[in-house]
Formats: structure tokens, sequence, C-alpha cells
């Protein structure tokens, strides 16, 4: 493999462009109008606009990226995530035109891209699964009787999507028929398919991911998990790895679990099964993201390992170089999404020009992003400006080292989830690691956030005040003769 065409944008271009150069192989952007000047564009070796600004126009047309690939005789298209990164057509395509696809095969994709599908390809694979029904749902009455039968809280879901679209928690009955109703124009107009299905709420449930690994051979391992439970409206924030609640022997069964789930698809390359874990530890397979996760970087630094070359390597026909008796974790990591929302206004999206952008460095501290100073954060795409992630031995070592490098890292212009970050990483609830999912809705408010940011503003006003005095205290003293 000489040659990549990376199909994204933003940081996870760069991401998986340096790996590329690392190991020599060339590489290929593309972008829209309005991405002509973005770092990854400069920072590719060959680089071709294929639209408009709007991603429908540019990075969701497969047909001309495509085409793109051929004229520059491109060995392997890279998809990263989002956009067609689980575009089974878009996989397939790719392969029929005589160029690798780096990620699974088109029919795992579609497999595991249907909730409900991808339950029913795992039921034999003695995977736990939520109580609730596992074919879709459209008659309300016919729901409303399954879903008195599962017993209330219970979770209307849309078997074709995620993201929190077209997903209701019910509390009771009275209310059933009012959130199946918004549930199902949910997931028409997300997905254009009103199809859902019904399980139990877990109350208390902490979002725990494993990530997997598989090549063409039939080699399966897994790499550990992540702790992705602090959330707003569904969509991860702050990530983890290892979680702080999973013993050894919980870790053991969960990750040989989520290999199952990736043999019961014949999944090939870097993959995430998802699970629920309740308050008394039991766990329960969720869906499997057929791609690399945004939250990667923590997995990478514990396993040591670079995930993106090992989806090369597999996509290149290569054998693991490993088993999973060769793996073990090392430290702590931990990741904040850095986005271009306002936490004093609900994370609503706030769209600028990065004024200032000046980011954190040191050891232990990693920052994988796709913009700098000057450039304008565009309306079209995800809001998502970086990702910071700091490491250490111990996991109050990361989480430390993350409120010095929040601390760091000035961005003016816009406003950004970085205060959100520092709030969370000194919230008892966190650092205990007593939390769950609705982290957010049970602790955060905009009023504690300011309060936090004042109480952070007069520290380092304190600092400042004291280096000022030492130095003008030095520049007293009388010179010894």
């Amino acid at each position: 493999m000489r040659k990549i065409l990376v199909a994204n944008r933003g940081e996870i271009a760069i991401r998986v462009m340096k790996t590329a150069k690392k190991m020599g192989i060339k590489t290929v952007a593309v972008f829209s109008e309005v991405d002509r000047h973005a770092p990854h564009v400069r920072y590719a070796d060959e680089a071709v606009c294929i639209g408009e600004a709007a991603s429908a126009k540019s990075y969701l047309r497969g047909d001309v990226i495509i085409d793109v690939a051929k004229k520059l005789q491109v060995d392997g298209i890279h998809p990263g995530y989002g956009f067609l990164s689980e575009n089974a057509d878009f996989a397939e395509a790719v392969t029929k035109a005589g160029i690798k696809f780096i990620g699974p095969k088109p029919e795992a994709i579609r497999v595991m891209g249907d909730k409900l599908s991808a339950k029913d390809a795992v039921k034999k694979y003695d995977i736990p699964m939520v109580p609730g029904v596992d074919t879709a749902i459209t008659d309300i009455e016919e729901a409303k009787k399954i879903a008195q039968e599962v017993g209330f809280p219970i979770l209307i879901k849309a078997s074709a999507g995620g993201g929190g679209k077209g997903m209701r928690i019910v509390e009771d009955v009275n209310e059933f028929e009012s959130q199946m109703d918004r549930a199902v124009s949910e997931a028409v107009s997300a997905f254009g398919d009103g199809a859902v299905f019904i399980e139990k709420f877990v109350t208390k449930p902490r979002h725990i991911e494993i990530q997997v690994l598989a090549d063409e051979h039939g080699n399966v391992v897994h790499l550990f998990e992540r702790e992705c439970s602090i959330q707003r409206r569904h969509q991860k924030v702050v990530e983890e790895a290892p979680s702080a609640v999973l013993t050894p022997q919980l870790r053991n069964a969960m990750g040989e679990a989520a290999v199952r789930v990736a043999q019961a698809c014949d999944y090939v390359g870097a993959g995430t099964v998802e699970f629920l874990l309740d308050s008394d530890l039991n766990f329960y397979f969720l869906e499997m993201n057929t791609r690399l996760q945004v939250e990667h970087p923590v997995t990478e630094i514990i396993a040591g390992l670079d995930l993106v070359e090992q989806q090369i390597k597999v996509a290149r026909g290569e054998k693991l170089a490993f088993a999973q008796s060769d793996l073990s974790i090392q430290g702590h990591a931990l990741e904040l999404r850095v986005y271009a929302e306002d936490p004093y206004d609900n994370f609503a999206p706030s769209i600028g020009t990065l004024s200032t952008y000046k980011t954190p460095k040191g050891e232990g501290i990693r920052l994988d992003d796709g913009f700098e100073e000057g450039q304008e954060i565009p309306i079209y795409y995800d809001p998502m400006i970086s990702k910071l992630i700091t490491y250490g031995e111990t996991r109050d070592e990361a989480i430390q080292l993350m409120i010095h490098a929040i601390d760091n890292y000035h961005i003016k212009g816009i406003e950004t989830t970085l205060p959100f970050g520092r709030f969370v990483c000194k919230h008892e609830a966190f650092v205990s690691g007593d939390f769950d999912t609705n982290f957010v809705k049970k602790y955060y408010s905009k009023d504690d956030i300011e309060q936090d940011e004042k109480a952070a503003a007069t520290i380092a006003a304190k600092a400042a005040l004291k280096i000022f005095l030492e130095d003008k205290k030095q520049l007293r003293l009388p010179i010894q003769s």
C-alpha cells in the first residue's frame, strides 16, 4: 500500500495521515470549498476539491471520492469516522473499484448498522441483552402492551440510527403514546426509517465500550475498555481508559463478549462493542460501531498501540502481531472533546473565528486537532475543534494533568466546552468514580461553571501577583561586590 486517500476532514484526517507518513505511505486529502485552506489539506501530499461546503455535496459524495482515488492511483481509502465511515454501499463500491477499504467488510457494516439485525446476529453467541423486544414496532397499541410487559421505565429507540435521534425515555404508560409518536417522527426525519424497538431503561447506567481488533485470518483480540458515561444529549464529551469500576474479572468477561460479537459478523479491522453497565455491574450489549471511534486515543495510550497503523496492516492482509495474552493495561488516559459549543447556553453551537488559539504542551499531554489561529469554524460540519488527551501512571494524575492542560488551552473568538471539562474533572462524583450517564442531568448547571470559572480566574490572578512581587523583590536586592 503506497498511497492512501483519507475520505474525511479536520483532526481525524490529520491523525490518519500522520500514521500513514510514519509508515512511508503517501496521502491524498479531499476537501470542500470552505475547507480549501484547512490544515489537513496542507498536510497531505496531494489534495483535491470534491465539491461545495455542504457535506451532501462534498464529503458524502462517495462516487466523486472514488473517481479521485482512481485518477490518483490510490491503493486504499480510509474513511475516518462520521461521513461515509459506516456506509456499507460506499465500502462495497470502493472494493468493486479495486481499491482497499480500510475498514470492515460491507456485510459487517450492514449487520451492525441496524440495531435490530445486530441483536439478532449475536443472539446465539451468548451475549447479555437488555430485556425488551428485538423486532421493529410501528403499532402503538401493540407497543404499549409490550412496554407494560417489560415494565416502566422503558426506552424507545430508532432501529436505524444513533446519536440520541429517535430515542425517548418513557416513565409511565400515560406518556407512552406521545413519546412513541415523537420517537418515530425523529427516526423518520433523521434516518428515513420510522422503525423503533423497546427495551428496559436501565436507571443508573454506565456506558462502557470495548475496543476490538481483528485480522483477515480469524484472529480477534480486545484492547480493554473505555468509560464513556459523561455525555450530554446522548453524545460523549469525556472518555477515559480504563474504567474506574471494572474488576479484572468483569473486564475479561466483557472483553470476551466483545470478541464474540466481532466473530458473529465476521469482523475485520478496528471496531467497538458498546455495553450498558448497571449499578449491580451487570452488562448488556448495546451495539457495535464498525469504524474507528473518536475516543480511540485513550485506548492507544493504555494499550501501547497505534490503531490506525493496525487498521492499515490488517487492510494489507497482515496477521495481528500479538495475541490477547501479550496485551496489558499501562497507566490511565483521559480525553475531553473540545467542541465549539457554549456550555453557558445549553451547549448551543458557537460559530466564529479563532482569534486566539494557543494549545497546551508538555509531558503526558496529547492534542489531536485540525484547526489553527485565525481559522473560521464552519457551520456545515460537526463542531468538534479538537480532542485533548492526558495520561499518567494513575487516574488521579491524568485528571490533574487534564485540569492543567485546560487552563493552558487558550481559545478566543468562540465559546467552547473547555470550562465544562474543568467542571467535570473537579467534581467529586467524577473524581470518586461514582457517576453514570446521568452526570450532566444530576450535577451540571451554568451557575456551577460560572463559579468554577471565577474561582479559576481568582487563582490565576493571585499566582500572577505572587510572581510579580517575587520578581520585584529580586530586582531590589543590592548588587554583591
